[in-house]
C-alpha cells in the first residue's frame, strides 16, 4: 500500500527516539542510486511512496527522484524535518519565476518568509537556476513535516533550538505557493494530550492538509541509544500498549475535528476499542541495504527484492494475536506502519468497516480552525535551549576547564546554524567519543 523509501540515512538532526541514524550509524554516508530507488517503487508497486530517511532533502537527486516517481504515477510524501524546505521552494520559484508569481513572492517577503535579497535572486535567476530540477507543487505530492509538539517540546525532541519555528515558516511558505502539506507526529510517554490538541488546532489554522500520528514504542535501535547516549530509561520515554490506549483515547474525536491520516479502523485500534493483527508487509521499507524485514522498526534481515522478502520471511512469527506477542519485540507496538493497512485491507473485518472507510475517503474534510493570536502564542511556548537531553554534555564540553584541557567543544558558530543550510553530523561514533571525553574530564576535575 505504501513504500517507505529511504534513499539515505544521513540527517542534520539527532532526534531523540529516532533509530535510523543509530541503527545505520556505520553507513550514514551511503546512498541508494536514483535508478535503484525508482526500481524499488516498481518492484513492490505501491500506489504511495513515502520518501524518508535520514533527511531526504539532503539526497542529491531528490528532485529527480520525485519527478521519476510522479512519472510512475505514484502519490508522494516527502517526510522531512522542515529545515531545508524553504531552500527547496526558493529553488522552485527561481526556476519558474514569471510575473504571475510576483504577488506570491511579495507576500512571502511581507510575511518574512523570504528575504529581500532572496526575492531579488529569484527575480533575476540565471540559466543554471532556471534549468535546475525542482520540486513543484502538485496535488499528488505532500511535504510531510515532522512536528512532535509545540515549540518547547518539539525542539527538545529534535535536540535543537529553533526547529519548530523553521517548520512553521516552511509550512506557511508551502501553503502560499500551493503545495500540499501534512505533519507527522510521534507520541511518547511524556507527551501531553492537551498539548497535542493545541498543536492540531494551530496546524489546522495554518491550513495544513492532514496529520499522521503514531505511538512511539521501545524498538531496539532507539532503546539502545537512549540508554547509551542519554542515560535515560526507555520505559520512562516510550509507550506500552496500555499507555498508548490511554494517550489515544480521544483519537476518534480528533478524527472528527482534524484530518487525521489513518483509517477509522486503525483509530479504533489505537483507542483500545478493537484488536488488529500486524500487516507490516503492506508498508515495506527499502533502503541502502535492500528490503528491510520484518518491518520499518525491526530488522532481522535485508532482502534483494520485495518478492523474496514476502516469500522468505516467516510472517507468522511477528505481531500480537489475541493479546499475546508472537515476538517479545512486538509486545508494545501499535505503530501505523504495521497496523494502519490492516484497517484498510480488512484483515480483521467487522460489519460496517467498509462504510467507515468509504466515509473517511470521500466525505468532506473537517473545516480549518480559524487563525488567532492566542493560538500562535500557545504554539510558541518557549525555547528548550539549555534544558534538552544534551544540555549537560554541552555545558561540560564548553566549560572553561574543559577548554583549557583541549577537550572537544562545539557551538553554533563552529557547526553553522541550520538557517544557513549546513548539516551537522549524526554519527553515533562521534557522539560516543564526545561523551567519553566528558567522562574523562569529570574524573580528572570534578569542578568541570
Amino acid at each position: 500500500m505504501v513504500l517507505q523509501l529511504e534513499p539515505l540515512h544521513t540527517c542534520n538532526l539527532t532526534c531523540t527516539g529516532c533509530g535510523r541514524i543509530r541503527e545505520y550509524s556505520t553507513s550514514l554516508k551511503d546512498m541508494v542510486p536514483l535508478e535503484d530507488c525508482l526500481k524499488a517503487a516498481v518492484d513492490c508497486d505501491a500506489p504511495m511512496v513515502s520518501i524518508c530517511g535520514g533527511e531526504p532533502l539532503i539526497y542529491p537527486k531528490i528532485e529527480e527522484l520525485v519527478a521519476g516517481l510522479r512519472a510512475q504515477g505514484r502519490i508522494i510524501y516527502i517526510c522531512t524535518n522542515g529545515v531545508f524546505m524553504r531552500k527547496k521552494m526558493r529553488e522552485y520559484m527561481a526556476a519558474h519565476y514569471s510575473p504571475d508569481l510576483e504577488h506570491r513572492l511579495q507576500r512571502l517577503v511581507a510575511e518574512n518568509l523570504v528575504t529581500e535579497k532572496e526575492a531579488d535572486a529569484i527575480r533575476h535567476s540565471d540559466g543554471a537556476a532556471k534549468h535546475k530540477a525542482v520540486i513543484v507543487p502538485s496535488k499528488w505530492m505532500y511535504w510531510n513535516v515532522h512536528v512532535d509538539g509545540l515549540e518547547f517540546t518539539h525542539d527538545l525532541i529534535v535536540e535543537r533550538e529553533g526547529v519548530f519555528k523553521e517548520c512553521v515558516a516552511a509550512i506557511r511558505m508551502a501553503k502560499i505557493l500551493g503545495y500540499q502539506t501534512a505533519t507527522n507526529t510521534t507520541v511518547y510517554k511524556e507527551t501531553d494530550v492537551e498539548e497535542l490538541e493545541d498543536m492540531f488546532n494551530y496546524l489546522s489554522s495554518l491550513n495544513v492538509d492532514g496529520h499522521t500520528i503514531s505511538p512511539g514504542y521501545d524498538y531496539d535501535a532507539a532503546k539502545k541509544d537512549m540508554v547509551k547516549r542519554l542515560g535515560k530509561k526507555p520505559e520512562d520515554f516510550f509507550l506500552t500498549r496500555a499507555m498508548t490506549i490511554k494517550k489515544f483515547s480521544r483519537i476518534q474525536e480528533w478524527g472528527r475535528l482534524f484530518t487525521i491520516f489513518g483509517t477509522p479502523v486503525y483509530q479504533e485500534f489505537l483507542a483500545g476499542k478493537r484488536d488488529l493483527t500486524c500487516t507490516a508487509w503492506a508498508i515495506p521499507t527499502y533502503n541502502i541495504k535492500g528490503w528491510k524485514a520484518p518491518c520499518y522498526l525491526m530488522t532481522d534481515g535485508h532482502y534483494p527484492s520485495y518478492r523474496e522478502m514476502l516469500d522468505q520471511v516467516d510472517w507468522e512469527k511477528y505481531g500480537v494475536v489475541d493479546g499475546v506477542a508472537r515476538d517479545p519485540r512486538c509486545e508494545n507496538c501499535m505503530v501505523h506502519c504495521g497496523y494502519d493497512p490492516s484497517g484498510a485491507l480488512g484483515t480483521n473485518y467487522q460489519p460496517g468497516d467498509n462504510w467507515k472507510n468509504f466515509k473517511y475517503n470521500f466525505w468532506p474534510r473537517p473545516a480549518a480552525i480559524p487563525f488567532s493570536a492566542e493560538l500562535e502564542k500557545r504554539a510558541f511556548n518557549g525555547a528548550s535551549i539549555g534544558k534538552g537531553h544534551l544540555a549537560e554534555a554541552k555545558a561540560a564540553i564548553n566549560s572553561p576547564a574543559a577548554s583549557a584541557r583541549g577537550a572537544f567543544s562545539r557551538n553554533e558558530s563552529q557547526t553553522g546554524g541550520f538557517g544557513n543550510g549546513s548539516c551537522g553530523s549524526a554519527e553515533s561514533a562521534e557522539r560516543d567519543q564526545l561523551l567519553a571525553r566528558i567522562e574523562t574530564a569529570r574524573n580528572s576535575d570534578p569542578a568541570a
